[in-house]
Formats: structure tokens, sequence, C-alpha cells
């Protein structure tokens, strides 16, 4: 099969999520991806453990569609293997402050003196300018900074996204900026640093929220699952169950007044627009309310479905695995992976594409599954690939 990304070779250096998703994305797109961990295993590889070896559920997302190499980059044979490999390479895909960068080597003056023409995609939690250039962070940090907690909680009780959507977030501008720059390189020859960090990408996501501060001086409070800038935005309890429901534009916003039987609010000031609407949001939510405590989650919902209001049921990660839209619309692929006690339910490549093929799906490597194959194909014999071994360099 002839992927967009076919001959593309990416060589995965990432950590937990924003690197190693970057590196997923391009791999469902063909690109031969080699995920390069230490000997004992990234601890990445064991966050949120589901096997009875403890390798965890978010590896078996990323690792797909890769091969695993065991490597200590730091030892001097290491060093050299890592040579090799940036040789054979088109992209770099890394995570970790600028100083670890150049103490691994792989810093872009180094690779460039390999492989003139590579791409490294580097992704950290601040950026590589600035005073906090060489701290560390994770998602949950890169929330808090931007706004976003204050937001989504209530007052005095500030909330995280349980998603960590800026590792995400972060890990698919990256795809998209390595995709640019390969872009790019086939039009100059020429490689580039591709940058993308936790808080560039919690910043972009909470943008509008920090202009209108800039520019109004709103200092809005949180209003926890309440929406701020329309109204009826929030969450709804029925007689056996939730439901998200929200409202936006004057013609949702006539639609809700005719089934709620509130068309005089269609001539009250008060809810002229989307901002005041928002502005008066507890009035909306409390109608909505009460029009949810009469019915039971599918009545409500085959009546806002028939009024063409958005709304979804609030689902538990039991419940969503058993969704008719999810198993339907087939956005899960189940994964078989060693000493698992069932197949993975893996979500598959979020874009749908009319022309472009994607990879088909293969399960996440065990740790080093590869490490010899790909040894070889550098150039190593058997007698030395022993020998790294013993000297714990893979």
């Amino acid at each position: 099969m002839n992927t967009l990304l076919s001959g593309i070779r990416v060589l995965d250096f990432g950590r937990y999520i924003a690197g190693p998703f970057c590196a997923t994305l391009l791999a469902d797109l063909g690109a031969e991806v080699i995920r390069i961990e230490k000997p004992a295993g990234g601890e990445d590889r064991y966050t949120v453990p589901v096997t009875s070896e403890g390798e965890g559920a978010y590896y078996m997302q990323i690792g797909r569609n890769k091969q695993s190499m065991t490597l200590n980059p730091m030892s001097e044979e290491g060093q050299e293997i890592v040579k090799r490999l940036v040789k054979t390479a088109d992209v770099v895909v890394v995570n970790v402050p600028p100083k670890a960068l150049k103490k691994m080597g792989l810093d872009y003056e180094s690779l460039c003196a390999i492989n003139p023409s590579i791409i490294l995609t580097l992704n950290t939690a601040f950026g590589s300018t600035g005073p906090y250039a060489e701290r560390g962070g994770f998602d949950t940090i890169a929330q808090a900074m931007s706004g976003n907690m204050h937001l989504s909680g209530t007052l005095g009780n500030p909330a995280k996204s349980f998603t960590p959507y800026c590792d995400f977030g972060t890990a698919s501008l990256s795809a998209f900026g390595t995709l640019a720059a390969i872009m790019h390189r086939i039009q100059t020859g020429e490689g580039q640093v591709v940058e993308g960090s936790l808080l560039s990408t919690a910043l972009t996501f909470n943008n509008a929220a920090l202009i209108e501060e800039a520019l109004l001086q709103k200092n809005r409070q949180g209003t926890g699952t309440r929406g701020q800038y329309n109204a009826p935005t929030d969450t709804f309890e029925t007689q056996d169950g939730w439901l998200s429901i929200q409202v936006v534009g004057q013609g949702l916003f006539k639609r809700w007044c005719n089934l709620l039987e509130l068309n005089q609010w269609l001539e009250d000031p008060k809810f002229s627009s989307d901002q005041l609407r928002g502005d008066n949001g507890q009035l909306a939510s409390q109608k909505m309310r009460e029009w949810c405590s009469q019915r039971t989650s599918q009545t409500a919902m085959a009546e806002l479905s028939k009024a063409g209001i958005p709304a979804g049921e609030l689902l538990t990660p039991a419940q969503t695995l058993k969704n008719e839209q999810v198993i339907k619309g087939y956005l899960l692929h189940p994964l078989d992976y060693p000493n698992s006690p069932q197949a993975a339910p893996i979500a598959n490549h979020p874009i749908k594409y009319s022309k472009t093929e994607t990879a088909k799906f293969t399960r996440a490597p065990t740790l080093g599954e590869h490490t010899e194959i790909i040894l070889k194909q550098l150039g190593y014999q058997q007698n030395q690939i022993q020998e790294f071994q013993q000297r714990k360099v893979i």
C-alpha cells in the first residue's frame, strides 16, 4: 500500500504523549516510526497499567504502527548507534528541555552534522525561549497557566480536564507542523526545527478568553459545565441520567424557545444575542433543567433531536464503549496485545480521507521487539548486538 508518508523514517525519542502521539499520527499516514526507549522501558510505557506485565493504556494507543528499539543514547556505543540511525532518518521527534537535548546529542546542530536535511520536531512544556525554557512540565500545568482551570471550575474550586488535551493537542499540532516541514523539504531540500509546547497549545485553545480579558477586563469566574458565551449550554439531569445540551445562534435559540414554549423570550432584550443569553445563562439553564427533569434521557433526546437541538448523553466510559454511534461509526479499532485480558479498543486515526490511504493498524510493539532487526539493518553483526546487550547499551 502506497501511503502518503511511505519512505519517511521517523525516530521517536518522545516521552509520555506529546512527542509519541505526534509520531503515531505520522505512522498512521505510512511513515516508518521507530520508538526508541531506554533498556528498562520508558516510564510512559507503564502509565495506566492494564496488562499482567504492567504495560499501559496510553502506550497501547500511542505505540500503534511503530517498531520498538531499546537504547541507552548516553553511552558511547549508544551515541554511535544514534548517529547511524540519524543518517537513515528524515524526522527526529523528541520532547525534552534544550539542555537535555544537547546531552543526548539530539540538538539540531548535532543532527545536521550527521544529516543536513533532517527535521527535528521538538516538544517541550514551555518552549525553548523565555525564563521557563529549562523547566519540565506536564499537561495539567499548562491547563493551569492558560486560565483554563480557573474558568472550568467554580469560584474557589478550579477544575482540570480529565483528558490531557494539552498533550494530545500539542502532538496534533506538531504532526501538522512536521508535515509542513516535509513539504518545505520537498520544495527546497532543507530540513528545519519544528517546535511545539504544551503552554502554546493551551494558550491557543483558550485564546478567546484571553482576548476578551485583555480588551474588556471581564474577570470571569468559572461556572462549571454552564457556558458563559451562549445559553442554554450546560449539563442537565433527566429522570434516569444526564444530558449535555448546547444552544448557539439565533436559529437554534428560536427552536429551543419553540420546544419549551418560551416564545416570549424571543422578544426579551435579555436574550437578544448569544452573549446576552450567556450572561443570563442561569435563567435559561433553570428552564432546561425543569424540562429535562420531567423526561427520561431517551425521551428528551428524541424530542431534542426532532427539534434540531444539539444534545448528547453524558456517558460513563463503560457506556461510551457500547454507544451505537461509536460502534457503528467504527471509531474504535480492537487490537490484541500480549498479556492483555482482551483486545484493546484503540481510537482510529481521527481524520478520514477520500483519497489518502492510512496504514493498517498494528499493535504497539513489546519492549525492544525490533531492536535486533534494526541494528542489523544498520550494519551491526550478531556478536556486536550480543555485546551491546551484555553492556546494557540496548
